[in-house]
């Protein structure tokens, strides 16, 4: 079978990857019980509310002697950006009694807003730190602390990892030994960053190798960037992650290498022009793209610390540490074969509800339906797809007649130095750029045209009403009659077409439209946890 991802190393991903974690299938015969510290009035359910979660076969009396389980009428399996926006959600909603409502995560903390990772807290001075970014900061909305789900009768089950699901008996078995049923279980459990074990690249598994994808890897890059100041680091990946690293890397005062086997940054949206800009600006900043070559191998110390990386075509970078981001991979393999998949995660209607009616998905693990591409099935791996999915499916699982399918306009943002860019829709059809490629202080961008209409849109250093301007005319695929009139006008045909009056194009929830929260929310989010606003003296917000 054929890889679906870029041949960032010489070798090629084994189609077995996602068994290397040892899953295995569900046991069988286990059983429930309350859980024994809820036993009073304010935290257990009522006889008749422990009715409604009652699984489908008893409890021996032996197995509820020794506490073998627990029982939830709503269980979100996952504890990163989605799973906190579900909790505000049903917060918000009500619907559910003290002690019906959990989320498990592997991480020992509550939801946090993982942008802030490759942000705010490789800060070289005044590094953020929780709690200042649990979710839902990142949407300038509460911050939800352990206090908080706490008051809200909202179960944290922390530091625990579910081995393996059984979606027809409804439960999930944790790796000690426990199984937890649900009636209504929402699926948050993320990606996982691609390792280059899975490529077979000898000495991966050196001390100075850093991924970023939870707290744990973050801690571990700064420890790294601290004992490096003024070394040499090697980017792998010209992606989201490889881009953001990069720019903290040089903060911290690091010499930084950038590998990736594509012609230039971010290939999955640039423009080969789009690129050329922020390639040039990185460059600026010392940093030193090779492009078009593929990891092979690390030259190692005696400690087993790599100080070089050797590449396809020859050369050798001297490395003091090294940053791989080369994707991610969704967390599906607890329910392959029990529900359907698609596009790399599990494929979800409307309303985010997967083929077995009980489980919703939510987050980069959801494949769902966008109605802008006339309900074209896609697995979006970005922060705002996270919670906006993750809010509509508690809203469809509390309210099912009030909420119609879910319209997201696909929506993404970066900001890296001073620079702060945003996207909307689908970078397919033709290309048309406009504005100033040459500025240190950029204002330029793109619109994509297919059949005569707005696809998607590009903007660096807009303005909050620009933004908005953009996702309007994608969401409502402004016709554009002359290309060469479209080129010439710019960023004024998006202001001046979002001006004209069009009918309620039906977004969901009953809410301002989401593309407007989002797009705002983004430049909060950036501002609020910028790495590197403070070098020029204030944080910049854009509310």
């Amino acid at each position: 079978m054929k890889s679906p991802y870029p041949p960032i190393f010489a070798s090629t991903l084994g189609e077995d990857d996602n068994r290397a974690d040892g899953l295995g299938p569900a046991r069988p015969g286990l059983r429930w019980r309350r859980n024994a510290r809820d036993t009073s009035s304010s935290s257990s359910p009522t006889s008749t509310q422990a009715k409604k979660v009652r699984a489908p076969w008893p409890a021996s009396r032996k197995e509820a002697s020794q506490g073998m389980g627990r029982a939830f009428v709503y269980v979100v399996l996952g504890g990163g950006v989605a799973a906190g926006y579900a909790a505000l959600e049903f917060a918000r909603r009500g619907g559910y009694s003290r002690g019906e409502l959990c989320i498990i995560s592997e991480e020992a903390v509550a939801p946090y807003e993982r942008p802030a990772l490759s942000k705010g807290y490789l800060l070289p001075e005044g590094p953020s730190r929780l709690p200042k970014f649990h979710t839902c900061v990142g949407a300038n909305d509460e911050l939800l602390t352990t206090k908080w789900y706490k008051e809200q009768g909202i179960e944290l089950v922390l530091g625990t990892r579910v081995i393996s699901a059984d979606v027809r008996r409804k439960t999930l078995l944790t790796a000690t030994g426990e199984t937890i049923s649900y009636k209504t279980l929402i699926i948050a459990t993320g990606a996982r960053a691609l390792k280059l074990e899975e490529f077979g690249i000898s000495g991966s598994d050196a001390a100075n190798i850093c991924y970023l994808r939870n707290l744990e890897d973050a801690d571990k890059l700064v420890n790294a960037m601290n004992s490096c100041s003024g070394g040499n680091a090697v980017v792998i990946g010209g992606g989201y992650i490889g881009m953001e690293c990069a720019a903290a890397l040089v903060t911290n005062k690091i010499k930084v290498t950038m590998v990736f086997p594509e012609k230039h940054c971010m290939g999955r949206l640039f423009t080969e022009k789009i690129a050329e800009y922020y390639e040039s600006y990185y460059t600026s900043k010392g940093v030193t793209f090779t492009k078009g070559t593929v990891l092979t191998s690390f030259e190692k110390d005696s400690t087993g610390k790599v100080t070089s990386v050797i590449l396809k075509d020859g050369n050798h970078l001297p490395a003091d540490m090294v940053v791989v981001g080369i994707g991610i991979r969704a967390n599906t393999s607890l329910f392959e074969g029990q529900l359907l998949m698609e596009k790399g995660g599990i494929k979800v209607n409307g309303q985010m509800q997967s083929s077995d009616s009980s489980v919703y998905a939510v987050g980069d693990v959801a494949a769902f339906p966008i109605k802008l591409f006339d309900g074209d099935i896609r697995r979006l791996e970005h922060v705002d797809s996270a919670r906006r999915t993750a809010r509509h499916a508690v809203a469809a699982i509390l309210e099912p007649s009030k909420t119609r399918d879910v319209d997201y306009l696909p929506f993404f943002y970066s900001r890296v130095f001073t620079l702060s860019w945003q996207f909307y829709g689908d970078n397919v059809g033709e290309v048309v750029h406009y504005g100033d490629f040459t500025s240190s202080s950029p204002r330029f961008g793109a619109y994509w045209v297919g059949k005569g209409q707005i696809t998607g849109a590009f903007l660096e250093g807009g303005s909050r009403e620009e933004y908005e301007a953009l996702s309007l005319i994608v969401r409502r695929k402004s016709k554009v009659s002359n290309m060469s009139e479209l080129e010439k006008q710019g960023l004024a045909f998006a202001v001046q077409e979002s001006k004209k009056d069009v009918p309620d194009g039906g977004i969901t929830l009953g809410e301002k439209p989401a593309f407007v929260w989002y797009a705002t929310a983004g430049v909060v989010a950036a501002v609020s946890i910028s790495v590197f606003g403070y070098w020029y003296g204030r944080k910049r917000r854009r509310w």
